[in-house]
């Protein structure tokens, strides 16, 4: 999280679109009446996390403070099927289909005790399929200079790894949720996994995770209105045994998500996702 001088916005919008280009950050967004940057980072290397956050960010003039969280255990996140406006789209078999074990969209660990090595052939293989994700296997063996047999058995490993994993891009304001905020929830350490499972059952939570500092809890929640926002966090979110305090802050603007870019309330072309 950034936040940058209230005299500086187009600055502030500069900063958060110079984020959303880069292939590290996979989500991002202003609030605080636009004087806040949230965004999420998935660096490949330690080198690459630690020139952004370490070195360009608090170099950035217009930067006031950074507040930096680590991802400990991720709840739910990016999928679809758990917003109302989809309920019933897809059948249990079809949401079985999105995934090999016939549960996509369990709780998962951040990071794996037994990671799996990526080579310069799979770089090319996860680039090309993250610009079409339903390029076929002689298309993807082009790209990544192997063949349909051995792209098709390295991706089933992967995905069964949980290095790839499927995912739904969705425009949640063209859906008619307008009221979308981050949700800061500090909760009695004993009570993490309930409340962070608790959350991942909620339609209206598209993400929750464990996370370290002051609030141990993170969500993201789109509702409808206000109104509708107030009502779920005063009374289901606010209820929860455990919970100790909650802030509620609204997103003025989404820019980028799960690595696609955001325009109003249409998703971009994912042709113009790179810079």
């Amino acid at each position: 999280m950034t936040t940058a001088s209230p005299s500086s916005r187009r600055t502030t919008a500069a900063i958060a679109d110079a984020l959303a280009k880069r292939d590290d950050v996979n989500w991002v967004a202003l609030s605080a009446a636009g004087c806040e940057v949230t965004c999420a980072t998935q660096s490949r290397t330690r080198e690459q996390r630690e020139n952004l956050l370490g070195q360009r960010l608090p170099r950035t003039a217009a930067v006031l403070d950074i507040n930096a969280f680590a991802m400990l255990r991720q709840f739910v996140g990016g999928r679809g099927h758990y917003w109302t406006a989809l309920h019933g789209v897809l059948s249990l078999e079809q949401e079985a289909m999105l995934g090999s074990d016939g549960s996509p969209f369990a709780e998962v660990p951040v990071v794996t005790r037994d990671p799996a090595h990526l080579t310069e052939e799979d770089g090319r293989l996860l680039d090309a399929l993250a610009a079409d994700g339903r390029a076929s296997f002689v298309d993807l063996a082009a790209a990544a200079g192997s063949t349909p047999g051995r792209v098709s058995r390295r991706l089933d490993a992967l995905l069964r790894r949980r290095v790839v994993h499927i995912d739904v891009e969705i425009a949640a304001a063209a859906l008619g949720y307008h009221a979308r905020a981050n949700l800061w929830l500090r909760v009695h350490p004993s009570a993490v996994k309930t409340v962070g499972r608790t959350l991942a059952e909620e339609p209206e939570i598209a993400f929750a995770a464990a996370v370290s500092g002051p609030y141990n809890v993170h969500a993201v929640a789109h509702c409808r209105d206000l109104d509708e926002l107030f009502e779920f966090t005063s009374d289901r979110i606010g209820s929860m045994a455990g919970l100790q305090s909650m802030e509620v802050s609204p997103v003025l603007q989404h820019i980028k998500q799960a690595g696609t870019l955001l325009s109003g309330d249409r998703l971009i072309d994912p042709s113009r996702r790179r810079a």
